[in-house]
C-alpha cells in the first residue's frame, strides 16, 4: 500500500543515503549522494529537499542526523564546524512545511541502536549499548527497549569520555579522549606516526591479516584503547549486550579480541556481556529511521 510507503533518509558527513521502505520494511529503491557538508547547513538543506523531491508516493519521512538532535522539536541542538551554521537548524519544520507529511528526526547513532534492536543484532536484547567507530566515536543507550536521551538529548557522547588525562588533542577541544585514541581515525594516525604510511582501515587489517609484524603491533595496540572505554563504559550501565558498529567492526579478529581482554578486566559480576558486531552494515540509520517513522501509523 503506497499510502504506508516511508522514505528514510540518513544525513552523514560525507554522503546522504536514502531509501523508500513499504510496509514491510523492504527497500523498494535506494539511493546516495555527496552531503558535500563544508558548503553549510543552508546548502545542505537544499540537498536533502532535492533528495525528497526525487521520491514520490510516501506517506511520511524518517531522518537519521549526524551530530545532537533534540528528537522531541526535531532541531539540531549542536553539531561541530564540519557542517558550518547547523547548530539550531530547525529539521524537522522545515521539512514538514515543504513537504506536507509528519516527519521523525533522530540522531545518527541512536537510529542504528533502534534499526540493530529491531532488525538486526540487538534482538531479544532490551536493554544494550550501541557504539560506533568510524571518524569519531558514538554511543547509544537502549533502556527498556528505548533510546534513553538524557536531560538535554546529548546521552551517549562515549567518544568524549577521559581516558588519557592531558592527553592527544580531541575534536571537542578537550585533550585526552576515548575517540582520540580508538577511533579508526585514530588507528589510521597511530599506523602514519609509526609507519609513515597512510592508508585506510581496510589496508591496514589486509597487512594485519598478513602477519606484518609491526602492524600487528599497532593493532593490538587500538585494540587496547578500544578495550579501556568499554571496560569503563560497561562498568557504569552493566548492560547485557555491547554492539559494536562501524565498518571497521567487519573485522572478526577485533570482537574476538575485545572478549579475551573484558574477561580479564571486568570484575566477575559484569563478564556476562554479549559482545557482538553490528548486523545491518549501513543500513541500520535508515532503518531506524524508518521504525521512529512508524509511530505516525500507529
Amino acid at each position: 500500500m503506497k499510502e504506508r510507503n516511508i522514505l528514510t533518509i540518513d544525513v552523514g558527513g560525507t554522503a546522504i543515503k536514502s531509501g523508500l521502505l513499504n510496509r514491510e520494511a523492504v527497500f523498494i529503491h535506494q539511493d546516495e549522494c555527496p552531503t558535500e557538508a563544508r558548503r553549510g547547513a543552508h546548502a545542505l538543506m537544499d540537498k536533502l529537499c532535492e533528495v525528497i523531491d526525487g521520491y514520490r508516493d510516501f506517506a511520511a519521512i524518517g531522518l537519521s542526523v549526524t551530530g545532537q538532535i533534540d528528537s522531541r522539536a526535531g532541531r539540531v541542538i549542536y553539531a561541530t564546524d564540519s557542517i558550518p551554521g547547523f547548530t539550531g537548524t530547525p529539521i524537522r519544520e522545515l521539512i514538514e512545511t515543504r513537504f506536507g507529511v509528519p516527519v521523525s528526526v533522530e540522531n545518527d547513532v541512536n537510529c542504528a541502536a533502534i534499526g540493530e534492536a529491531r532488525y538486526g543484532a540487538g534482538r531479544g536484547f532490551s536493554d544494550f549499548l550501541c557504539m560506533t567507530y568510524g571518524t569519531g566515536i558514538g554511543g547509544a543507550i537502549m533502556l527498556n527497549g528505548q533510546i534513553y536521551h538524557g536531560g538535554y538529548y546529548s546521552a551517549g557522547e562515549f567518544g568524549h569520555m577521559l581516558t588519557h588525562a592531558g592527553g592527544r588533542m580531541c575534536t571537542c577541544g578537550n585533550c585526552g579522549c576515548y575517540e582520540a585514541y580508538a577511533s579508526t581515525r585514530a588507528l589510521i594516525g597511530r599506523v602514519q606516526e609509526r609507519t609513515g604510511k597512510q592508508l585506510s582501515g581496510r589496508e591496514i587489517f589486509h597487512a594485519f591479516h598478513a602477519n606484518e609484524q609491526e602492524m600487528t603491533a599497532v593493532v593490538d595496540e587500538w585494540i587496547e584503547e578500544i578495550g579501556y572505554g568499554l571496560v569503563n563504559i560497561i562498568h557504569v550501565f552493566n548492560p547485557t549486550c555491547v554492539i559494536l558498529g562501524g565498518g571497521i567492526m567487519n573485522q572478526r579478529h577485533i570482537p574476538d579480541t575485545l572478549r579475551a581482554k573484558l574477561d580479564k578486566a571486568l570484575m566477575p559480576n559484569y563478564r556476562q556481556v554479549s559482545i557482538v558486531a553490528a548486523e545491518l552494515g549501513n543500513q541500520a540509520g535508515m532503518l531506524g529511521a524508518y521504525a521512529n517513522a512508524l509511530q505516525f501509523f500507529e
